[in-house]
């Protein structure tokens, strides 16, 4: 179902919402948390289904700010989706106008679920300083997405100078099987041996400098970006090692090999991550992702890469 409200207040929309329960059973009482998604106008739709679908894990109230004209006249659009258009979620569109097109606390204050924590989401748009806006200061977690910037890797150690417990960026959180299955292999090497690490990632990609800054971090071993064309992600990683390199690589697919000396090839499944899946996962930790913020905050500062064409290696 789908509600309009137009010209409204965010008082006349949390009245709604509860006239929507009690008459036509839709429940909210549930709702584990409150996810505030800040949007462009002609953006959200992807943002709403990506929550949406990582609502069936975490039901939440999900409120959509979608900044407009600051230059229009004052005013507040809204739109309620609730059951089937709404996931296991309810959905708030508030579409601000004039004084009213900056995302802030007096916007959705009222829309907020009592005693549950606040997670604000950037989709596209990564702030200067997601924790000192005026939502991501009552927020218990902040997500960004640098690799929806025009510039990725610009993004990513603009994120670095100002990274405060409870930030973390989807970058990240789409390396998980990668450094889970890398813990596995590196578990199995003789430190010793290993003398050099490379990185083989999409030029503009931040998942790969990320990537390359823990291992940088967990090794402090020398590491080395080797660029291949953008949009294709992070593709490999290999230890250079004296009794013979070991390379995890994943060239395309979800599929990935594991490429040892004196062992036949493995393959292990190893799929891109998508973004409700993402979303899911960071939801599902509402607790400082300490790592993250050891990475960006020491590993980055600390890994002195120098990339390289893929064509050099």
């Amino acid at each position: 179902m789908i509600v309009e409200l137009k010209d409204t207040t965010t008082s006349q929309v949390g009245k709604k919402l509860v006239e929507l329960r009690e008459s036509g059973g839709v429940v909210a009482l549930s709702r584990v948390l409150t996810l505030v998604v800040i949007s462009r106008a002609g953006f959200e739709e992807d943002a709403i289904e990506a929550a949406n679908l990582a609502s069936r894990e975490h039901p939440c109230r999900v409120i959509v700010v979608i900044e407009g004209r600051k230059n229009a006249k004052t005013r507040l659009d809204a739109q309620i989706r609730v059951g089937g258009d709404a996931g296991a979620s309810e959905v708030v569109l508030l579409h601000g106008y004039g004084a009213l097109s900056s995302a802030d606390e007096s916007l959705v204050a009222a829309l907020l679920l009592p005693d549950a924590p606040i997670v604000v989401w950037w989709p596209h748009g990564v702030p200067e300083n997601p924790a000192a806006t005026p939502l991501g200061r009552i927020a218990h977690r902040r997500i960004t997405d640098c690799a929806s910037e025009k510039d990725p890797r610009a993004a990513l150690f603009r994120i670095a100078r100002t990274v405060t417990a409870g930030d973390t960026d989807l970058a990240w959180t789409r390396l998980t099987l990668w450094r889970s299955q890398l813990a596995s292999v590196y578990d199995q090497l003789d430190p010793t041996q290993v003398k050099a690490v490379t990185v083989k990632g999409a030029s503009d990609s931040p998942s790969t400098v990320l990537l390359a800054a823990w291992l940088t971090l967990c090794l402090r071993l020398p590491v080395t970006i080797a660029s291949t064309p953008a949009g294709t992600g992070v593709r490999s990683v290999r230890f250079s090692s004296l009794g013979g390199d070991i390379e995890l690589s994943r060239p395309h697919g979800d599929v990935a090999e594991l490429y040892q000396p004196g062992h036949p090839v493995q393959r292990i499944s190893l799929p891109p991550r998508e973004l409700p899946e993402c979303l899911a996962e960071e939801l599902r930790r509402l607790d400082p992702d300490e790592v993250f913020g050891e990475v960006v905050r020491a590993g980055l500062p600390r890994t002195n890469l120098r990339s390289v064409r893929a064509s050099e290696r």
